[in-house]
């Protein structure tokens, strides 16, 4: 296992069991995911305890992750703060583990591919998800309510009726003849809840 004890591999497997955990939760899958994350977390854990640490460093990581949570929600300022959270981001990861020469025990190129590459993947993977949370479902039952449709079979009081492009279970508080004009007065589940359109004298 000694062949782990690099800054840069300790440093790589950190980030990418980070961006790897993240997008585990943000979009629930097979568990893959998640036992990836795991796997490198757990790597990541043991670079970190046979190698010194710097916990100012740590500390810079842990602003980053919290500004590119707010830089998600954010619609107005939202790339800026993407910005400030890739800079923390590539700090901290500069100097996450102390070198004796001095300078940066991780490489500067990889800390920039990194960096960028965990900042841009959350970023996509939250903003699709929150997307597609505040879409509206193509598919809403609710769309037929006040919508008229046609009784497919008597209703006595339960039947078929024809409505928004599809066949439904149905059911009417009075007898409502086939071939008869419905609206939809309410949805039970799947079930319709219609009443006869009177005719016009």
């Amino acid at each position: 296992m000694n062949w782990l004890l690099d800054p840069n591999i300790g440093y790589v497997l950190l980030v990418g069991g980070t961006a790897l955990a993240i997008v585990a939760l943000i979009v629930p899958g097979t568990g893959l995911l998640e036992l990836a994350a795991f796997f490198a977390l757990f790597m990541a854990g043991y670079v970190i305890v046979n190698l010194p640490v710097n916990a100012w460093a740590i500390g810079v990581l842990l602003a980053a992750l919290i500004v590119l949570g707010v830089a998600v929600r954010w619609r107005k300022g939202g790339l800026a703060l993407l910005s400030a959270s890739t800079l923390l981001l590539f700090v901290g990861s500069l100097f996450v583990f102390p070198n004796p020469s001095g300078g940066p025990a991780v490489n500067p190129f990889v800390a920039v591919v990194m960096s960028g590459g965990l900042a841009g993947l959350v970023w996509l993977a939250a903003r699709k998800s929150l997307d597609a949370s505040a879409l509206r479902p193509r598919h809403d039952p609710d769309r037929l309510l006040g919508q008229s449709g046609v009784a497919r079979t008597d209703l006595n009081p339960n039947g078929a009726v024809y409505a928004g492009g599809e066949n439904w279970s149905a059911r009417s508080s009075a007898f409502i003849a086939a071939g008869s004009a419905v609206r939809i007065l309410k949805r039970d589940g799947l079930v319709l809840e219609v009443e006869e359109i009177q005719k016009e004298d």
